[in-house]
Order: C-alpha cells, then structure tokens, then sequence
C-alpha cells in the first residue's frame, strides 16, 4: 500500500472508528461497561479528550492498514476480517493486560470488550478496505 492510500485509510478508518466506538460503547454498552468496572474509583473522565481519543483511533487505524497491507484483503469483507482479527488481538491483549495489573474492569468484562472489538475493528476495516480499494495505486 503506497503512502497515499496508507494516510487516506487512517484518516478514514480513524474517524469511522472513532463515530462506531461513540455508538458501541457510549451509546449501546454504556450501562454494561459500568455495571462491570472494577473496583478502582475516579477512573473516568466526566468528559472525553476528544484530541486524545482522535488520536488513539488514528493509531488504531494505522495498525489496521498495516496489518491489510501484510495480508492484501479483497474488498470490504477482507477489509473487515483483517479489522475483526486486529481489532480482537489488540483488545485481548490490552484487556487481559489491564485485568491482570489494575482494578479497572471485572473478568466479564475483560471477556465481553475483545469480542465487541470484532464489530468495532471490522466496520473500521471495511471503512478502511472500501476507501483503499477506491484509489488507484501509485504508478
């Protein structure tokens, strides 16, 4: 993936990961994700950095264009499978990370996020894939 298609991909991917994280975890999942914190108090912010989450998701775009480069998917259900499997393997990882050194979230919890993240990741890398897929490559 050239530079262009790379920088369109995260900047796309970043933003549709940002707006379904918005929907899955403030909107849908508000009420689980609190009902299974941990026992650590004042974790939360009252309100979202917004440069920080834009940035966090920028990243976690970045990962996935990485990630479809390395394994050429075609077309959106490619996209979104290499963004499933990114999304799973990053958040398992973070999640179980996190359970094992703070009080920030129950094991039901640390269970359920890595799973959602297969929905999160995945329309982020059909976003991704339908962007890239678009552009003509660099000659």
């Amino acid at each position: 993936m050239d530079t262009k298609r790379f920088l369109a991909g995260t900047i796309v991917g970043g933003i549709v990961l940002y707006a379904v994280g918005y929907l899955i975890f403030t909107m849908a999942f508000a009420n689980f994700y609190a009902a299974n914190a941990g026992s650590a108090m004042g974790v939360d912010r009252p309100e979202q950095l917004l440069w920080a989450m834009l940035l966090g998701n920028l990243g976690y775009a970045a990962l996935i264009c990485y990630a479809m480069d390395a394994r050429l998917p075609a077309g959106l259900g490619g996209g979104a499978k290499v963004g499933a499997i990114v999304g799973f393997l990053l958040w398992f990882t973070v999640d179980f990370i996190l359970y094992g050194l703070t009080n920030l979230s129950n094991l039901t919890r640390t269970l359920v996020d890595p799973l959602l993240e297969i929905v999160h990741g995945g329309i982020g890398g059909a976003a991704i894939a339908f962007v890239v897929g678009r552009m003509k490559p660099a000659a």
